[in-house]
């Protein structure tokens, strides 16, 4: 039986760069975690310890830095697609190279009820993500790009139910037609194409999940999951799949009784573990390949 070295790759993981802009009196800040993998010709560095084609990842990291420049005025995207590409037509051993990008927001201070130029206050909301994988050179090159957000904290306090389901001797789960439902949301979509608005299909695609959660009458987290991604697919043709992530965020009526106090639904225990796990993709039946990283760099999500 013969033993082989199977897939590899290599890089540097999660390089935080921040970027000012000062080309103006009102500054600008973009504040990334950035993280890099190459793919190609090092089998030699594995099996004989050669490292004639392996760039380092501190160079990878420098390189990450240098681009940041573009930073200033470009979407995540648009600078991970600019970094993969250059690390697949410049350096001759790389044939393939992903970029996942996680952009944390901030929010101008406001000073005597004005913004101020350049003072910010970390926002405490969601944080965008984006990858980017380019392979191949010239006429032959192709890029993936998924968008994404993760941390959306979420919670509505009427308008969800959860009942009709499954039940065997091990269960004492009450059913329920009015409940909190809250969630952590994770979503990841895939784009059929480069050409894309990136940073207003972000706040489009953002608006939308917030939009259905709210507004559908949930009878399970699965169903808000489909409608979330469904009417995203619907407004955005350049979408072609998107995969969500929902941790049940539980909220548990409080015995009020002992006290002797009533309880309608106005105090609750959050508990955050053990939790429930919804996962689900939505896709277009006609999707183009989505390509090797998608699956392999995702997982569901």
């Amino acid at each position: 039986m013969a033993i082989i070295l199977g897939d590899h790759q290599y890089g540097k993981a999660e390089n935080r760069i921040v970027r000012i802009v000062r080309d103006a009196p009102r500054h600008e800040i973009r504040d990334v975690n950035v993280s890099t993998a190459l793919r190609g010709d090092f089998a030699a560095a594995h099996l004989v310890g050669d490292q004639a084609n392996v760039l380092p990842t501190d160079t990878q990291k420098q390189t990450a830095y240098a681009f940041a420049k573009r930073l200033g005025r470009d979407s995540i995207e648009e600078y991970g697609l600019a970094l993969a590409r250059h690390f697949v037509d410049e350096v001759s051993p790389v044939t393939g190279a992903r970029i996942e990008i996680e952009d944390f927001a901030w929010t101008r201070a406001v000073v005597d009820g004005v913004e101020h130029d350049h003072t910010w206050v970390r926002n405490g909301q969601e944080v965008r993500t984006a990858s980017v994988t380019v392979e191949g050179r010239g006429d032959a090159q192709r890029a993936w790009v998924t968008g994404g957000l993760k941390d959306l904290v979420i919670l509505k306090s009427t308008g969800s139910e959860f009942r009709g389901f499954y039940e065997d001797e091990f269960t004492i789960l009450e059913p329920t037609t009015d409940r909190v439902m809250a969630t952590s949301l994770t979503a990841r979509w895939r784009f059929g194409t480069t050409q894309v608005a990136w940073d207003e299909l972000y706040a489009g695609v953002r608006s939308i999940l917030v939009d259905r959660f709210a507004l559908v009458h949930s009878l399970a987290l699965q169903q808000t999951l489909y409608e979330m991604g469904r009417a995203v697919l619907e407004a955005h043709e350049a979408i072609v799949e998107i995969r969500l992530s929902a941790p049940n965020k539980h909220h548990f009526l409080y015995d009020l009784g002992r006290f002797g106090l009533t309880n309608h639904g106005e105090v609750y225990h959050a508990d955050d573990r053990p939790y429930g796990l919804i996962q689900a993709s939505v896709t277009r039946d006609d999707a183009p390949d989505p390509g090797p990283a998608w699956h392999q760099y995702t997982g569901l999500v």
